[in-house]
């Protein structure tokens, strides 16, 4: 039996930053110069005005149901789990004083720190945790989450398709107001891990009771959660205020108020960052020459858990070919893309698992078995043709094909978009238009393309890690039945789905695998496999450019815009050093 626990002044400060959907680990981190030392601002300027970029609304403020980065990046604010993610991505107790696994490594207990309430006061028990993760997993909710990072629990799937009423008394157990207890169908190494994904945060049942499900998140003003920050105004077509909670556990912020502003066009942003308005920004990549000489280090870069990505249905002509996906994929020159389009701002990758992550496999090749990540026009070229042969189809009988994606008011996006579309019409002779759609939309229509044949055929996607495990960049999103499995691998009529089926078994084996080196063998095997098969068509792995002002100071080193841990807010607060953001307007 394995047991951590924590007190609160053991607890590390962390940032596991977020997706899309999700949250991702960061490296290390640099700016141009030093910020000087300074006085703590009055208490009247104590504000960080955050931005939430290329959204005009959160897509979700429900735990339960948020899937993007910006929504979770608000809601992580707010509420609060049994467990969190500390700076060297390992779980530690958060609401949860301890925790451990019995014998039968299915049965896990928790047991909860005393005295917890939520930001109204109200107390916070065990019977708070099981509703909270039960309701998750309720139909009517209609959460495309919660089925996939709470399937582990013991009948889950039993609870998300209305076969049963609740997991409550069944795989989560409530024995007394300070234990919870949650068993899961197999051993699972990374069950943890996915804990500390936010459909496993607790709410107020009260609040729910009182405004409904859809609508208990424009009421979070009066209580709700229970993390360091309660919500003083949601405007839905502004942003978000927070305030701190009084009733947290927690080392209190030091901050009295943080803004979050939503910014439909990301470079807006930066603009705004430049005449300071805000408090921080993510850099355009051709701005990052410029951004580098801010004074004062606002400039930081580090690498981030993020792959990039195009994603083929398997169900729609050509794609549903293995010839004319590895094709695609070997007609683009990604050193090209990195170079022109965000001048080597990001990494070119044909990996599925990007470095840095647990499970990094670092002999991985392409489709074309070499590591280069310039493209193979020839073999595409001759790859496209022998496809199209065995699909009884011509280049000049393709049916139109439409890219989605989603720019989110980025320039950089929209020419790298322009630059794929231009390299498959000049490599492979292809005519690929363009649909650029609300980010929002082009999340549900990514999920309508599941056993889809009418769905998207070719849209491009982004993944950020939620936990520190290759669990969740390969069977959570590959496997039968998994929802994250949008472009039906292994759920197709292709000639090679068997070697599909029998990958995904292959993940299914090492996702219970108790021994670490086998597992992470056999995982390493499965995304060469995807990589094969092009179950993505990976461009680059995300490195973070981002600024920050002085004044804004004790942010984590590796801050790269997006969620905080709950314990760093203790430290970060605003200094007299200069320039920093006028705040006059939330004073």
């Amino acid at each position: 039996m394995k047991i951590k626990t924590s007190t609160g002044n053991k607890l590390l400060p962390t940032i596991f930053c977020l997706f899309t959907i999700l949250l991702a680990a960061c490296g290390s981190s640099g700016g141009a110069q030093t910020a000087p030392k300074a006085e703590m601002a009055p208490d009247n300027q104590q504000i960080a005005i955050l931005p939430l970029p290329g959204i005009s609304d959160l897509d979700s403020f429900d735990p339960a149901k948020a899937s993007d980065a910006n929504s979770i990046t608000a809601i992580m604010m707010n509420f609060t789990g049994l467990v969190t993610l500390n700076d060297q991505n390992e779980v530690i107790p958060d609401l949860a004083q301890s925790y451990s696994v019995a014998h039968d490594g299915v049965t896990w207990t928790f047991k909860l720190r005393p005295n917890l309430k939520f930001s109204d006061g109200t107390p916070l028990t065990s019977a708070d945790v099981a509703y909270s993760i039960d309701r998750a997993l309720k139909p009517e909710l209609k959460s495309s989450v919660a089925p996939i990072y709470l399937n582990l629990l013991k009948d889950a799937d039993k609870r998300a398709s209305g076969k049963i009423s609740t997991l409550i008394g069944d795989s989560i157990k409530t024995p007394d107001p300070q234990t919870v207890v949650l068993i899961t169908f197999q051993p699972a190494v990374y069950f943890l891990d996915t804990l500390t994904y936010n459909t496993a945060f607790v709410v107020e049942k009260s609040l729910i009771d009182k405004y409904t499900d859809s609508k208990f998140t424009d009421h979070l003003t009066e209580g709700g959660s229970a993390g360091p920050w309660k919500v003083e105004k949601y405007e839905h077509d502004h942003g978000v205020t927070f305030v701190p909670n009084p009733y947290y556990y927690g080392p209190k912020p030091q901050l009295k108020k943080v803004v979050m502003p939503f910014y439909k066009d990301s470079d807006t942003a930066y603009k705004d960052y430049q005449v300071g308005r805000i408090s921080s920004a993510k850099v355009p990549p051709e701005q990052v020459q410029r951004a580098r000489s801010l004074p004062n280090g606002q400039y930081h870069n580090f690498d981030r858990l993020f792959i990039y990505f195009y994603k083929m249905n398997y169900l729609v002509k050509p794609f549903d070919n293995i010839k004319v996906r590895q094709a695609f994929a070997l007609a683009l020159d990604k050193d090209r893309i990195a170079h022109n389009v965000y001048k080597d701002a990001v990494t070119p990758t044909n990996h599925l698992v990007p470095k840095g992550m647990p499970g990094y496999y670092a002999n991985l090749t392409g489709p074309d078995g070499t590591t280069s990540t310039k493209g193979n026009p020839e073999k595409a070229r001759q790859l496209l043709k022998e496809g199209l042969q065995e699909e009884g189809m011509s280049l000049a009988s393709l049916p139109p094909l439409t890219l989605s994606v989603a720019t989110r008011g980025r320039a950089d996006y929209r020419d790298e978009v322009a630059v794929v579309q231009q390299m498959w019409q000049s490599v492979l002779g292809v005519k690929v238009s363009i649909d650029d759609v609300d980010f929002n939309k082009l999340l549900n229509d990514s999920l309508a393309a599941m056993n889809n044949p009418k769905g998207l055929a070719l849209w491009r996607l982004d993944w950020g890690a939620d936990y520190p495990d290759p669990q969740d960049w390969l069977t959570l999103q590959f496997d039968k039945g998994s929802l994250d499995n949008d472009i039906n691998y292994g759920q197709n009529n292709a000639a090679n789905v068997a070697q599909q089926v029998a990958n995904q078994q292959l993940m299914e084996k090492a996702d219970g695998n108790a021994n670490n080196e086998e597992r992470m063998q056999q995982y390493h095997q499965a995304e060469q496999q995807l990589v094969n098969d092009v179950a993505w068509l990976p461009i680059y792995q995300e490195q973070s450019s981002i600024v920050y002002k002085p004044c804004l100071v004790g942010l984590p080193a590796n801050y790269g815009g997006s969620s905080i841990d709950p314990f760093d807010w203790g430290h970060i607060h605003i200094t007299t050093a200069t320039p920093c953001a006028n705040t006059s307007n939330y004073q």
